[in-house]
């Protein structure tokens, strides 16, 4: 829920934004958006306009007034406007409009519905009021259960309430972010669907649920996780629609500018075809955390997850487009090969509790040799780092996930050097950037934030806490006014960019966050 209240010369205002929920103890098909107006002053003129646009503004829409209500509808979808003690509203143009002056102590509600496929619920002021104080009360209980007494505990809050919302119930799949096109830079192409849901965000979103004591939810997204692969095991795709389904087919839509004229606006997600080696880590990470703090695995998942081992086995030499899914050549990235170590040795540890089938000296074997390859090809003596790929000798931040993920002790000297190596050539004050290679699409980038929270996670795990702690604030500065986060920032100006809110970089900051407050602690981090 969003409360905003407006100041002017005639009086003041306060509206109230929410997605209402309809009934908390099951899942009903009414999808709705209510925004209620309160006079608490004066008496301030207001306008309100309903202009739908279907089809990413290429269908045809209908707008009709039928039972008291504006109804826009095109082919299988719908939307319905119930518009309460703010006048009837006119059409004129495609814009359903209207005006209104509140007097103090008085209200007004608008209610929009949408539909699917189905009928389409009429909303009416009571029910709505019922609703909107439903969620008013939700809200802070369901937070209220989170397990976390460390700082910032109010920003960690926060970054969880993005999760939550960013869950398709039915599923219990996680978005990135619930919207596309917003670009990476104004003006550029760097303009992406983001409304998957991409496995490799597995681990980091177990982790943080488990973490914070919301297992219901991470029990829900873990199963929705392997039923969804189910389709393409032991091969793993990289990311899903919230059904579960795979095709995420990518198209441009020239009808639309896009974002202060950022073009092409793409709908579906083309990096689906590629091959990222570095989400069977986070995958089988995933259900090694799930296991020890959760669930169990039945007979048939464990022999599935023994398969997609089995795989990682055969194919971890694979060239591939690694974590930032590069659009040019493939190549064999080091973090991609850290992340088939992990795979490797989750696999194996799953195996020696019993949840597997145990293959392990197959798998231990090929971990070694994935090591091996590792500290051989990827390691630069001259910087003391790791580095992107053998043939790519520049940094690249997603190396800060061999420290997160445990491919190495934090305070190995090797992730030491490469920390150090991120913050001289990737830092700019709280700002990291993932790389500064060619990635086969033209343009700028901004500063990539979720980079910048793993670099505190790093920092907090390898002992330099009080350098975490001082970047971690400097990060909570740059957050909007309602604590949320975009995927990358201009260290120019501070303007977030890329689609919004972005799930990764809540995830990172909550994973700093604990990551600070174990190593205070002196608790052991995991």
């Amino acid at each position: 829920m969003l409360e905003t209240t407006f100041t002017t010369a005639e009086g003041r205002v306060r509206v109230t934004d929410a997605m209402t929920l309809t009934d908390i103890t099951r899942i009903s098909p009414m999808r709705e958006l209510v925004r209620k107006v309160v006079a608490l002053g004066g008496t301030v003129p207001l306008r309100w306009a309903f202009e739908p646009r279907f089809g990413y503004a290429c269908s045809n829409t209908r707008i009709e007034r039928r039972a008291g209500r504006w109804f826009a509808h095109a082919g299988a979808d719908a939307l319905v406007l119930g518009v309460c003690d703010a006048g009837e509203g006119a059409l004129e143009n495609g814009v359903v409009s209207g005006e209104l002056r509140l007097a103090e102590g008085s209200s007004a509600l608008l209610s929009l519905a949408a539909a699917n496929k189905e009928p389409a619920v009429l909303p009416g002021r009571d029910d709505s009021e019922r609703r909107l104080e439903r969620t008013a009360r939700f809200w802070p209980e369901w937070s209220g259960r989170i397990r976390y007494d460390g700082a910032w505990r109010d920003e960690v809050i926060r970054s969880v309430l993005v999760l939550k919302l960013l869950t398709f119930a039915p599923s219990g799949a996680i978005v990135a972010a619930p919207t596309t096109s917003l670009p990476e830079w104004i003006g550029g192409e760097r303009n992406w669907d983001y409304r998957f849901t991409w496995l490799r965000d597995a681990s980091w979103t177990l982790d943080a649920m488990i973490r914070l004591g919301f297992h219901d939810e991470a029990h829900a997204f873990f199963w929705w996780l392997m039923h969804a692969s189910r389709l393409t095991q032991p091969r793993l795709q990289i990311l899903y629609r919230i059904d579960g389904s795979v095709d995420t087919t990518e198209i441009e839509v020239p009808e639309l500018g896009g974002y202060r004229g950022s073009s092409p606006v793409r709908v579906g997600n083309g990096a689906s075809s590629q091959v990222q080696l570095d989400l069977y880590g986070a995958v089988l990470e995933a259900i090694w955390v799930y296991t020890r703090a959760v669930g169990r695995l039945d007979g048939d998942t464990g022999k599935e997850v023994a398969k997609i081992a089995d795989y990682v086995t055969e194919h971890w030499r694979d060239r591939d487009n690694g974590i930032w899914e590069v659009r040019s050549e493939t190549t064999h990235f080091i973090q991609s090969k850290a992340l088939c170590w992990v795979a490797l040795d989750r696999a194996c540890r799953l195996a020696a509790e019993g949840l597997i089938p145990d293959r392990s000296d197959r798998w231990r074997a090929a971990a070694d040799d994935v090591r091996a390859f590792i500290d051989v090809e990827g390691w630069d003596e001259e910087r003391r780092s790791y580095v992107r790929a053998p043939d790519l000798r520049e940094l690249d931040a997603s190396l800060l996930t061999l420290a997160l993920l445990r491919y190495h002790d934090p305070r190995d000297e090797r992730i030491g050097g490469t920390i150090e190596a991120v913050e001289r050539d990737l830092r700019h004050g709280p700002y990291v950037y993932r790389y500064l290679g060619d990635d086969g699409v033209s343009g700028e980038e901004g500063a990539f934030l979720t980079c910048s929270f793993w670099l505190v996670d790093a920092l907090a795990r390898g002992g330099r806490v009080d350098d975490a702690c001082t970047l971690m604030e400097e990060l909570l500065r740059l957050a909007n006014d309602v604590g949320l986060y975009s995927e990358e920032i201009d260290r120019g100006t501070s303007e977030f960019l890329g689609n919004f809110p972005q799930a990764l970089t809540h995830l990172a900051l909550i994973h700093a966050a604990c990551s600070i407050a174990e190593a205070e602690s002196g608790e052991r981090v995991p």
